[in-house]
């Protein structure tokens, strides 16, 4: 009897497949959605009972609220991080219908930073938003999930965050612009560049469509950007400034706009203040960098003018420079005043790249390049 039972249990594991209707051998492979499913249901399923439990506990007068409060913030984590996962899972299977919409991402956004100010303040996160409506077709669900996901991701790696929404100058879509900055502090212990909020986002972006995101990691934070391309009324090629004889809407709303110069050069200098002038602008003018920062601690600019040979002859100060102005203010624009007398370019692509306008072309160009630059921002 007992031989016939060693027998039995020693049948090889692909004739048992057979017999179970299995073909092949078996891999994980194809049921890792099936494990990850199992775990994110235990997970959920298992805080949600402590937290039961601990509201009990303080219902009954056992535990302080401050204790109450400390032992849900590991608990809220770890619930997120299962909800999470479900999500995942739910969008890479395709288990959800989409409804296409119109939504007004400027109103989506600030709604959910409204549900989250009690826990940006509990985080002691400094939040700065800077929201332009912008409609887009998607489904609200589906993108209420991005912009969550997209703060679960930058959070760990600062405590000053700045979150933008507008329309890109090329491609002309909507554009959500986050940036995390860590004040020189080590990021959080569960900071990762690829975590858990990041492949939900890219799990959504693929599911949705029409999302192309990008990212920046640095040792002063991280900085993300998403361009929707299903803009509700986008158009192709560069919106541009009217001008008219008349003073125009836009003219009118340079008023009270200031502008920063930095140059050694006296004829720079001069040159850049009466063309500012012409249009209505105050400006002041800096030999350097280190001026320029005592001139921005006194009064920040909506716009700087920098020449090309300090650029070329400090590169890394004005490079440190840029970065902590860009701190304060998100959208800053710069403007190069190139060595190419004739040059005249708007700002590109890049997040950090500058218009130019020649040194041989200041009078004539530059406030029509600092107009093109400040309409992209108002």
């Amino acid at each position: 009897m007992l031989s016939e039972s060693k027998k039995h249990l020693s049948v090889p594991e692909s004739a048992a497949a057979s017999a179970a209707g299995e073909s092949g051998t078996w891999s994980l492979d194809q049921h890792w959605p099936t494990l990850v499913s199992g775990l994110a249901d235990q997970i959920t399923e298992g805080v949600s009972a402590l937290q039961n439990q601990i509201d009990l506990l303080l219902a009954k007068g056992s535990i302080s609220k401050l204790e109450h409060g400390a032992l849900g913030v590991p608990l809220d984590r770890v619930k997120n991080a299962g909800v999470g996962a479900q999500q995942i899972n739910r969008f890479y299977t395709g288990r959800f219908r989409q409804s296409h919409e119109k939504v007004n991402l400027a109103e989506l956004i600030e709604g959910v930073l409204q549900e989250r100010r009690k826990d940006l303040l509990l985080l002691g996160v400094a939040l700065r938003r800077k929201l332009k409506p912008v409609d887009v077709l998607i489904d609200p669900t589906l993108v209420h999930t991005f912009v969550n996901a997209v703060l679960d991701w930058g959070l760990p790696f600062g405590n000053r965050i700045d979150v933008r929404m507008d329309m890109n100058t090329w491609p002309h879509q909507a554009r959500l612009l986050l940036r995390v900055s860590n004040d020189g502090l080590p990021p959080s212990s569960n900071a990762a560049v690829d975590s858990p909020s990041w492949l939900l986002l890219r799990q959504i972006r693929l599911a949705a469509g029409g999302i192309a995101v990008e990212r920046q990691i640095n040792a002063e934070g991280v900085s993300l950007s998403a361009l929707f391309s299903r803009t509700v009324q986008a158009v192709d090629g560069i919106a541009a400034v009217e001008f008219s004889d008349e003073q125009s809407s836009m003219f009118k709303s340079l008023m009270g706009t200031y502008v920063l110069t930095v140059s050694s050069s006296l004829q720079v200098r001069a040159s850049a203040r009466e063309a500012l002038r012409e249009i209505g602008i105050s400006s002041d003018s800096v030999l350097n960098f280190a001026q320029a920062r005592q001139a921005v601690k006194s009064r920040v600019p909506q716009l700087m003018v920098v020449d090309a040979e300090l650029i070329d002859l400090m590169n890394e100060e004005f490079e440190a420079f840029r970065r902590d102005v860009l701190r304060e203010v998100l959208d800053l624009p710069f403007i190069e005043i190139s060595p190419d007398d004739n040059a005249f370019d708007i700002s590109g692509l890049e997040e950090f790249s500058m218009a130019r306008v020649g040194r041989g072309n200041i009078r004539e160009a530059l406030g029509t390049a600092v107009m093109f630059e400040l309409a992209k921002i108002m």
